[in-house]
């Protein structure tokens, strides 16, 4: 049987058959040595082929095989440094929500998703949420960091889940689509699910008012199918965004910006740093990159790997 795997618990997973049904499935002992160091070979949005055996008094599934993947969003293993975990796969569109404060997304985080999903091919649209909640001066925070990111290329919505605005355009562009759906705890992702979809009542909690942190509570990213045509993978909220698996020479490559003025560097290897003749830093004393992007892009350098990695992990 075929099937797609509409949620993951590290131990067993739930596919729902080309029929239609909904089977709990488990994979081969043998499967997790295949040379996948992922500690979640099988994930969320995965197409799978399974058989159904009697156990007892149960039927359950049995995973034999993975189909590939067009794309898929991926993260460092917080427990095994070694490994990688996958946040979904198969994914059309992701959608990322950015919040100014209560919590606080940092345009360093926005860039390494950004990075990371250039990198395996995910088109990205940024939602700034809580729009309803932001004084004059934040106003004009948040709308100078859509511009930035519209100018880059990237479709930036202004919405507010609570009170719904703007959320038909959100559902506009999810149609017919596999939307993923990611940001830090808090920012306002299953409230906004709820908007789009009432009927999935996802739980939702309030900030902490002492940390001014989101509450987390998505334990494992899960899809849905929705009324519209549509599904999505709702997804742990997230600290941070660890890049994983990338060369230094290639990072610029998934800054759209960068890239566009790559070739008319000095050198083919430049990267962008002290290099003469650099386009990208030349762009930048003009004013033509944002110093924001160019920051995010020389930490993703100089960083320790194994540092970044710590740091970026799920709130569990």
């Amino acid at each position: 049987m075929r099937g797609t795997v509409y949620k993951s618990t590290g131990s067993w997973y739930t596919v729902k058959s080309e029929t239609g049904d909904f089977h709990e499935c488990r994979i081969k002992g043998k499967f997790r040595i295949k040379g996948i160091k992922s500690t979640n070979p099988v994930a969320v949005g995965d197409i799978v082929i399974f058989d159904l055996e009697t156990v007892g008094d149960e039927t359950v599934g049995v995973i034999s095989k993975i189909e590939d993947r067009k794309n898929y969003i991926i993260r460092k293993s917080v427990n095994l440094s070694k490994q990688v975990h996958i946040i979904a796969a198969n994914i059309d569109q992701a959608f990322l929500m950015v919040t100014l404060n209560n919590p606080t997304t940092y345009t360093s985080f926005i860039d390494r998703f950004l990075v990371t999903a250039e990198a395996y091919e995910v088109p990205v649209v940024l939602l700034f949420n809580k729009m309803d909640t932001y004084d004059e001066d934040e106003m004009v925070e948040v709308r100078y960091l859509v511009d930035l990111y519209r100018e880059i290329g990237y479709i930036c919505l202004e919405i507010s889940a609570k009170s719904r605005s703007n959320v038909s355009a959100v559902k506009e562009l999810m149609v017919g689509k596999t939307n993923m759906f990611s940001g830090n705890s808090g920012v306002g992702k299953s409230t906004l699910v709820n908007a789009l979809e009432p009927g999935l009542q996802l739980k939702t909690a309030e900030i902490s008012e002492q940390h001014l942190q989101g509450q987390h509570t998505t334990t494992f990213a899960e899809m849905y199918d929705l009324s519209f045509s549509a599904r999505i993978i709702d997804t742990p909220g997230i600290k941070g965004f660890g890049i994983v698996d990338m060369e230094k020479d290639e990072i610029g490559d998934y800054f759209p910006e960068f890239f566009q003025l790559k070739t008319d560097c000095k050198f083919n290897n430049c990267l962008h740093l002290d290099e003469p003749k650099c386009a990208v830093k030349e762009a930048l004393e003009n004013n033509e990159v944002a110093w924001s992007r160019y920051r995010s892009y020389v930490q993703m350098l100089e960083e320790d790997v194994s540092e970044t990695y710590r740091k970026d992990e799920y709130e569990n």
